[in-house]
Parts: C-alpha cells; sequence; structure tokens
C-alpha cells in the first residue's frame, strides 16, 4: 500500500505539474478565437493614419491563431492624445484593443510639450509599426511659397490637429529655430479636416505631413502643382525628393542637431500600434508574430501598393528598444529639446 500511494502521489504530481505549460500555450495560442480585435484610431477617418489601420485589419486576422474579427475604430481628439490615454489606462487588457495615433505623441511626457498626458509611453507593448517616414511642408502654390527660402519671408498660416502631433510640433520647431513668420492654426481632427482647410483657404499649407499620405490620397495635387513640396522633415532625404531640402542639414550647431535629431527621431515609427501595458506576455508575442507575418503577407504588399502606400516594417521588440533609448536620453540634450517646443507665437 506505501509503494501504491507513492506511486498514486507521483502520478498526481506530475499531472498537476503538466497542466500550467499547455494550458498558457493554449492561451496564447488559441485565446482569439471567436473573439474581436478593435484597432482604435486617433484621428478622424479618411487620414494617413486611418488608411493605414483599415489595410491592417483587413489582413492581420488570418495571421492571428483563431483567426479573430479584427476591426477599424475612430477616436479622434486633441492630436490622438484621447486614443493613448485611454489605451493606456481604461482599454481590456487581453490582447483585444489596439491604438495607432500620432507617433510623436507618445515621446510628449519626455520634452515636456504635451498637456494631459496620462500614460508612460516604454510601458505600452509595442507591435510593430508599419513604416518609417518622411514627413514634408507643403504649401499652397497660390500663395507664392515654393521653396525653403520663401518660407524664410512669406507670411504663411500653417494647419495642426493638436499637441503631439506632427502637424503641430513640427510648425513649432521650425518657427523657432528658423524665426519663419508662421502662424498655427491647431485643432483639426485629421488630416482629411487639414486637406479641406486648404482647400477652402482657411490655411496655407501644412508641415508636417506624410509624404506616402500625399503620394496615395493627394497625388493629383502634386501632378497639377496645387502645392508645392518646400522642406524635408526626417533623419535621411527621400529618394522622391532628392532636391528638397533636408530639416537636419540646415542645422549646424552640434547640441541643436542632437536636440533636432531626438525630435525627429519619431519618423523611424511612422505608423506604430501598440497594445496596453498589463496585456500577458504570450498574447504579445502572438501579436507581434501575426504583425510581422501581415508584413510579409503577398496580398497585404500587393494592396499596399495599389495604394502607394509604404510598407517599411519595423517589429514590436525593436520599437520598445527604440522607445528605452529614447527615454534614457542625457538631459542637456531633452532640455534643449524641450526649448524648441515651446509654442512662443
Amino acid at each position: 500500500m506505501p509503494s501504491f500511494r507513492r506511486m498514486l502521489i507521483a502520478a498526481l504530481a506530475l499531472a498537476v505539474t503538466a497542466i500550467p505549460a499547455p494550458a498558457m500555450a493554449d492561451d496564447a495560442g488559441s485565446f482569439f478565437t471567436g473573439k474581436t480585435v478593435r484597432i482604435l484610431v486617433g484621428f478622424s477617418p479618411g487620414g494617413g493614419y486611418d488608411i493605414y489601420a483599415r489595410e491592417l485589419a483587413r489582413y492581420l486576422g488570418r495571421h492571428i491563431p483563431g483567426h479573430p474579427s479584427v476591426v477599424v475604430q475612430n477616436m479622434a481628439g486633441a492630436g490622438s492624445l484621447k486614443a493613448v490615454n485611454f489605451l493606456f489606462n481604461a482599454a481590456p487588457r487581453d490582447g483585444t484593443v489596439l491604438a495607432t495615433f500620432a507617433r510623436g505623441i507618445v515621446f510628449e511626457p519626455l520634452i515636456g510639450h504635451l498637456d494631459g498626458a496620462q500614460f508612460e509611453a516604454p510601458k505600452f507593448n509595442w507591435v510593430g509599426s508599419i513604416s518609417d517616414e518622411v514627413s514634408v511642408c507643403a504649401i499652397n502654390a497660390s500663395r507664392g511659397v515654393a521653396t525653403w527660402q520663401d518660407m524664410l519671408t512669406t507670411n504663411t498660416v500653417i494647419g495642426a490637429s493638436g499637441a503631439g502631433a506632427d502637424s503641430d510640433v513640427f510648425p513649432i520647431v521650425l518657427r523657432n529655430l528658423f524665426h519663419l513668420p508662421m502662424r498655427i492654426v491647431t485643432g483639426y481632427p485629421g488630416g482629411a479636416d487639414l486637406n479641406l482647410a486648404m482647400e477652402r483657404g482657411e490655411i496655407d499649407g501644412r508641415c508636417g505631413w506624410s509624404w506616402t499620405s500625399i503620394l496615395s490620397r493627394n497625388r493629383e495635387w502634386l501632378a497639377d502643382k496645387h502645392i508645392r513640396i518646400t522642406l524635408q522633415i526626417a533623419l535621411a532625404k527621400h529618394e522622391d525628393l532628392p532636391d528638397v531640402p533636408l530639416i537636419t542639414d540646415l542645422v549646424s550647431d552640434p547640441r541643436q542637431a542632437a536636440a533636432l535629431k531626438l525630435i525627429v527621431s519619431r519618423q523611424a515609427i511612422a505608423r506604430p500600434f501598440a497594445a496596453p501595458p498589463g496585456v500577458p506576455l504570450g498574447r504579445i508575442k502572438t501579436l507581434r508574430e501575426a504583425f510581422d507575418s501581415t508584413m510579409r503577407d503577398p496580398d497585404f504588399l500587393a494592396q499596399m501598393r495599389n495604394q502607394a502606400l509604404e510598407v517599411r516594417p519595423l517589429g514590436g521588440a525593436a520599437v520598445q528598444e527604440l522607445m528605452r533609448d529614447i527615454y534614457a536620453s542625457p538631459q542637456d540634450v531633452v532640455k534643449l529639446a524641450r526649448d524648441m517646443l515651446v509654442d512662443t507665437p
């Protein structure tokens, strides 16, 4: 009997210890069966972030085990701050909610430019970014502004969506660094609204406008010479724009250059997607693998080419590391970057 009892205890112990690993694997692999994954977009429909999110949503579910439905919901407000704060504080922490938002807004708590931020960017679970980005200044040709030199001397009215968005951050930096005669009008819900404002003559142009968004949604404006591209805002020039000056080439002071690089580094994660903190690691791994697989999906890539949308992805782990590095920047560089972002009309 003692021998049988020892055998029974050993068998029960083996059974108990065998339960967790399969259960965890099953949770990571099949949790999404029958679920709906929501992708929140921090802007109104029709702009670049919205377009990228909707294309990702069409294909992401086929690469997630269990093949959940993937839907897009717009949560516009304050240059996407509403969506970021919701994701960090209120979204379910089970892997069923992702969000995409202004690429630069997650840098704002570091550089102190944004009121109302209720999140810590390194604590998000980063799923990946579909592309890096070159943003531009584009001015309505009727204003007589055709070059960067023209912007230095001609009064312009530039539209922006809200604090922390590229459309707000970059004009402020340009005005402070180069003393441009520029007035910035904020409060537009998204890129499509800014374009309508340009057509109505409310604003003269945009600075921080994605080059890929122009190619995919407003290519005719280029063909008709309705707009003029005066400046590139990125760490490196786009091959399409060899003769348009790059913002980082216009600064010679090393400290200013380092601070500017900190601000412009957001372009490396042009189309970011994140999950809230606290999501089980197995599910984050599943979502990252599904994202990476989508970036290689021939159907997805063909659809993106059809819409002139660039796909130059960065995986979730790499985005996570970038966030850690940015938030570890030297304090003197961070302070100078903060000074560049003080809005002093």
